[in-house]
């Protein structure tokens, strides 16, 4: 295929599966992932090697459903990273490894990342 016949989700796969190749959580220093709907943002910490989920959060969670109701994707993202590092730190986690999935490193991406920072995870 070639890049001029690419869309915007099979460049964004490409990059993530590249990304894949490098980044692996371990149970020391697990993944912390992002997926980004239209509407919706999502994130987990992953032990690669084991292939479980530590922890997740999401917009759809119940304690941040109606936190996030009427905010735009900046903010919701904002209280995703804050309450994915909360949840990280009761599990007795500091360090992780941070997985982009292939998304530009750009408004959401970045407020997700901060609040992260903020709440005390080190990536």
């Amino acid at each position: 295929m070639s890049k001029s016949n690419r869309t915007r989700l099979e460049g964004r796969i490409l990059r993530r599966e590249r990304g894949r190749k490098k980044i692996s959580g371990t149970p020391e220093r697990p993944r912390l992932c992002v997926f980004f709907s239209n509407r919706q943002v999502y994130s987990q910490i992953i032990d690669d090697a084991r292939g479980h989920t530590i922890a997740s959060a999401g917009t759809l969670d119940e304690d941040l459903k109606e936190q996030t109701r009427g905010k735009n994707p900046t903010e919701a993202a904002k209280l995703v990273g804050a309450t994915i590092a909360k949840r990280a730190k009761e599990k007795g986690l500091e360090k992780i490894v941070f997985d982009k999935s292939g998304y530009r490193y750009g408004k959401r991406l970045s407020a997700l990342a901060d609040a992260a920072r903020k709440e005390g995870l080190v990536f």
